[in-house]
């Protein structure tokens, strides 16, 4: 199922509340008039009301004690929000409750039973109001007496600019005590902080952090090169240390022994010695035998020579190693790349030396720099509370003493631009407005009235109501049609029969059209019309369905199963001394007691009303006679009792096709409503669709039914009931 749109939704619920409206049309009126005619009446008895006016121009600071700034200090007019207003702050100030009693008091004013005038009652008369894109403030009052809503307006401002001042002064007093109670505190606080500050230096070395960071980062830097440029020059050094080594084949020791050995002047000369007596002794040899004295003599030169050679290499040597001959005479050659490997091992040595300087000193800058940001953020936080402590210190000085000078002055940052004069004429009369207002009001009073009232009556209202509480399909809408006349003439509640070209009887041809679309899957032949509750037209909608039907051509019975309050016998005008009850109990033949008051059209009333007609609806000759009737007939219509009154209609329902359901708007309720369509779900009845007797046909319906010409009347001759509805409809 679609849903409506917005723009549907909404008609549909002004059209509703417009239905309503006229339903009660009558409570509308009344309430609408009632408080009217009250507004006139308090309207005519008001009093000329006079109207006194007066402006205030406020500052940001006042002019006097700018001059010391003090005001943007202590009294500065602004809100402590984006979106607060001063001037609102202050005109709230004027209405405190402080000012208008001191105005009350001062003025004696009383009210008209001559008691002291309440705040609330004087707040009603009195308004403050600001003026767009300016600083002015207007205060206006009303009173029956000129003189005294002049007098009010003055009082109140004078009232508030002594109040004004008082205020700006006492924050000014205030303002000093509390500077010089701050002060020592203050002053305290920078004496500590200067010691702080003090103390950290002397613990920490600092002088200048800043300057020391950036020695130590080019110190670093410069450090890093050096240490760069030794390691390279060590390992050239170390290169040429381990060729030479190589190429002599001894250690950097033992060149440096060997070296000391050639350069020392005694090892030398004993060395020459101990030589040449060597060489004496090799020549003697040659001439003497070894027990000869000369030999003997240069041997123990030779030993004597050794032994001093040795001494001689030991003290310079301090003891350590053994030298042989061949070491102590080496070549000029080997002499020289000796003592290169002597320089060569020095040089590493020194250079080894000056790394170990560089490494330890980049060590030290390095463990230098790392404290350093701990010590920047010390220091900036030990300066930092001692620069606030300072400033607060100094601006507080400076606030006292423009607070001292302050105090004497006459401090205030409001003045009045206008005072309050003494009305010459009254305020424009709302007369005219307070009866527009008193109408309109009464329009929405008499509304609500109405939409109350209908809201609480729970009938069934209108055929879009009827069909959302059924929820059976809509096959027809029977319009209201009223008679021209008061006279009642039962022959024409047959209006399908005696008007067919009236919305009523047009009505009843889509009736029976759409009666056929309603079942499928085999014919219709025997339908029963029920409501559920009487005085809906259930009869009216059977006896003009019936002829209507018969209009097509095809042959119908009407049968009248309501044996309780039968009415089909009234409607046709027959006679009802048989009929349906006496065929059950074998009173009667059915040929002999139907009537045909129309063509292709018979009528069975209900006959002899017995004691208990459910017994006779539920007995198997009823099953019997509807069998019999449906080979002779080519449609049949059942007119039974109200679906909440009498089991009846159910009983019936098992032996037809289908129900077809009446619904009266303004007759059922929707309890009624509800009701019926719980009983016909719970007995399993096949209901055909439901038809709404009496329901409101607009413009786009009456096209639907074939009316060309809305504004058609049939004159029925019936006299309307209170809700517009003929009578003779309800049977």
């Amino acid at each position: 199922m679609q849903s409506l749109s917005p723009d549907t939704q909404e008609s549909l619920n002004f059209q509703g509340y417009w239905l309503s409206l006229k339903r009660r049309w009558l409570p509308f009126v009344l309430v609408a008039g009632s408080v009217l005619g009250f507004a006139a009446l308090a309207t005519s008895l008001q009093k000329p009301i006079y109207e006194a006016e007066g402006q205030l121009l406020l500052s940001k600071t006042d002019r006097v004690s700018s001059l010391t700034d003090i005001a943007n200090q202590v009294k500065d007019i602004s809100g402590l929000t984006q979106t607060s207003s001063p001037l609102d702050t202050e005109a709230v100030l004027i209405q405190s409750l402080p000012n208008i009693e001191k105005t009350i008091a001062s003025l004696h004013l009383k009210n008209k039973d001559g008691q002291p005038l309440d705040s609330d009652q004087f707040k009603q008369s009195l308004k403050v109001k600001t003026i767009r894109g300016t600083d002015v403030l207007t205060i206006s009052y009303r009173s029956s007496k000129p003189t005294e809503a002049a007098a009010v307006v003055n009082t109140l401002m004078q009232h508030y600019l002594e109040n004004n001042i008082r205020v700006n002064r006492t924050a000014t007093v205030a303002a000093r005590d509390f500077i010089r109670h701050q002060l020592p505190e203050i002053e305290a606080r920078v004496k500590a902080a200067e010691a702080d500050l003090r103390q950290f230096k002397e613990a920490n070395r600092v002088v200048a952090l800043e300057e020391e960071a950036k020695f130590a980062v080019k110190g670093t830097s410069d450090l890093a090169d050096a240490i760069t440029r030794s390691k390279a020059d060590l390992a050239d050094a170390t290169s040429r240390s381990m060729a030479l080594q190589q190429q002599l084949g001894l250690s950097p020791a033992q060149a440096i022994a060997f070296t000391t050995l050639n350069q020392s002047v005694a090892v030398q000369k004993a060395l020459v010695e101990y030589q040449q007596v060597q060489d004496q002794l090799a020549v003697q040899r040659t001439r003497y035998r070894p027990e000869h004295p000369e030999i003997i003599v240069l041997l123990r030169k030779e030993a004597a020579l050794k032994q001093q050679l040795e001494a001689r290499i030991a003290q310079v040597l301090q003891g350590s190693g053994t030298v042989t001959n061949q070491d102590l005479q080496i070549t000029s050659l080997k002499q020289a790349i000796t003592q290169d490997l002597v320089k060569a091992e020095a040089e590493r040595s020194g250079l080894a030396s000056r790394a170990a300087v560089l490494n330890q000193a980049m060590t030290n800058y390095r463990s230098r720099t790392s404290v350093l940001p701990q010590l920047e953020q010390q220091q900036r936080e030990l300066e930092r509370r001692l620069q606030i402590a300072r400033s607060t210190y100094e601006q507080l000085l400076k606030r006292l003493q423009e607070v001292e000078l302050a105090e004497n002055q006459n401090i205030g940052n409001v003045r009045i631009v206008s005072s309050g004069r003494v009305p010459q004429k009254a305020v424009a009369s709302s007369k005219h407005l307070s009866l527009a207002l008193g109408g309109v009001m009464g329009i929405l009073a008499g509304a609500l009235t109405a939409l109350m009232l209908d809201a609480i009556d729970k009938s069934v209202k209108t055929a879009d109501e009827a069909q959302k509480l059924a929820g059976y399909p809509l096959l027809g809408i029977i319009p209201i049609m009223s008679g021209k006349n008061g006279n009642r003439d039962e022959r024409m509640t047959l209006t399908a029969r005696d008007n067919p070209c009236s919305f009523i009887g047009n009505s009843f041809e889509m009736l029976q059209t759409s009666l056929g679309f309603t079942v499928s899957d085999q014919p219709l032949q025997v339908i029963l019309v029920a409501s559920a509750v009487s005085g809906e037209g259930k009869s009216f909608i059977a006896a003009n369905l019936a002829i209507a039907t018969a209009q097509m051509g095809r042959r119908v019975l009407l049968i009248d199963a309501d044996m309780r309050q039968p009415s089909q016998h009234r409607i046709w005008q027959q006679m009802n001394l048989k009929g349906l009850s006496d065929i059950l109990v074998d009173q009667a033949n059915f040929p002999e007691i139907i009537s045909s008051p129309y063509a292709n059209l018979d009528i069975l009333t209900s006959g002899t009303t017995p004691p208990n007609p459910i017994a006779l609806i539920d007995s198997k000759r009823l099953a019997s006679l509807i069998k019999s009737v449906t080979e002779a007939y080519d449609f049949i219509i059942f007119d039974t009792p109200g679906l909440t009154l009498a089991p009846d209609a159910l009983t019936l329902g098992k032996l037809v096709d289908g129900i077809l359901f009446v619904v009266r708007p303004g007759v059922a309720d929707s309890a009624s409503v509800k009701q019926a369509k719980t009983l016909l779900a719970q007995s399993g009845q096949r209901v055909l669709g439901m038809v709404v007797n009496g329901g409101a046909l607009g413009r786009a319906n009456a096209k639907l039914y074939g009316v060309r010409k809305p504004h058609l009347r049939i004159n029925l001759g019936n006299t309307p009931a209170a809700d517009g509805i003929p009578h003779s409809q309800k049977l």
